[in-house]
């Protein structure tokens, strides 16, 4: 586990804010800091990594402190074994792709495991172009595998599937989930998507100012705890068509477009780009908006 407990007073777009944040990282586990924009996110994120001092806290993972502002305590980024993705995958444009997945092994590293990240994220073919010829998705599996090739502690994502399509955002979802399961890496994801929190996160801390203002489940956090259902998904809403008495909603779902037939009052207050959540019991399926 790792426990965190800082404090930084920031200066943001919308005056002074007090970031305080408190929160327990599971081990294995995926935590997802949800909020918007300049809420203190990518400020934690930081903290975390030693890239900035906070005013006063804490943080230690597992039985070594990272932090510990009353002692004078400050491990920087290289004493810390963290991977850290950004939303720029901030590749080194002289090193090809390889070399660029090495350069974090260093001398000493073992190659069997990236051999093996580098299956799984499907780079094979990609080894000996540079980041000037890749595309923005193949830019982020690269920078993830060289993320994970040291073996970290801990995993820091801040927002890396921002700027690419669904269907990229998607499959590279499914990337990041099957090796952080493989490898059971302790991870902590930025991220202002609901369906994204909500498909990858174990666990939700929600921001906002500064504050945290819901810890828990994604369903917790967003205001569905009391839904049962045989079948969930969160996607987002692409159309909704009228037809006759009722109206068809199209729903961007698991990589597929799926269509659900809702009455009036299920899309009043409903429009596109809207995150909701698809639900059915006894083959009878539900559409609702999910609280951001």
């Amino acid at each position: 586990m790792i426990s965190i407990n800082i404090s930084k007073r920031l200066n943001g777009s919308f005056g002074e804010m007090h970031l305080q944040f408190q929160c327990a990282v599971e081990h294995g586990l995926v935590t997802a800091l949800f909020g918007p924009s300049g809420a203190g996110k990518t400020t934690v994120l930081k903290i975390m990594a030693g890239l900035l001092m906070p005013d006063s806290g804490r943080i230690k993972c597992k039985d070594d402190v990272w932090l510990d502002t009353q002692r004078k305590v400050f491990k920087i980024p290289q004493q810390r074994n963290i991977g850290f993705v950004f939303q720029d995958s901030a590749l080194f444009p002289h090193m090809n792709v390889k070399k660029n997945i090495m350069y974090a092994v260093g001398r000493d590293g073992e190659s069997k495991d990236v051999d093996e990240l580098i299956e799984m994220l499907e780079l094979n073919e990609l080894l000996t172009m540079y980041p000037a010829n890749l595309s923005g998705g193949q830019k982020q599996r690269v920078a993830l595998a060289r993320a994970l090739a040291r073996k970290p502690d801990l995993l820091l994502l801040d927002e890396p599937l921002s700027s690419l399509d669904k269907l990229a955002r998607y499959h590279l979802q499914e990337q990041i989930l099957a090796i952080q399961r493989r490898y059971q890496i302790t991870t902590v994801l930025v991220s202002h998507d609901i369906a994204e929190v909500s498909r990858m996160a174990n666990q939700v801390v929600k921001l906002d100012a500064g504050t945290i203002t819901a810890t828990g489940t994604p369903l917790q956090v967003f205001g569905l705890p009391g839904m049962s259902a045989k079948f969930r998904a969160i996607g987002e809403v692409l159309t909704i068509d009228k037809e006759d008495m009722v109206y068809v909603v199209s729903v961007f779902l698991n990589n597929d477009i799926i269509k659900i037939v809702a009455l009036e009052d299920d899309v009043r207050d409903m429009k596109a780009g809207d995150t909701v959540l698809v639900s059915s019991k006894a083959f009878n399926p539900m559409i609702s908006v999910i609280n951001k």
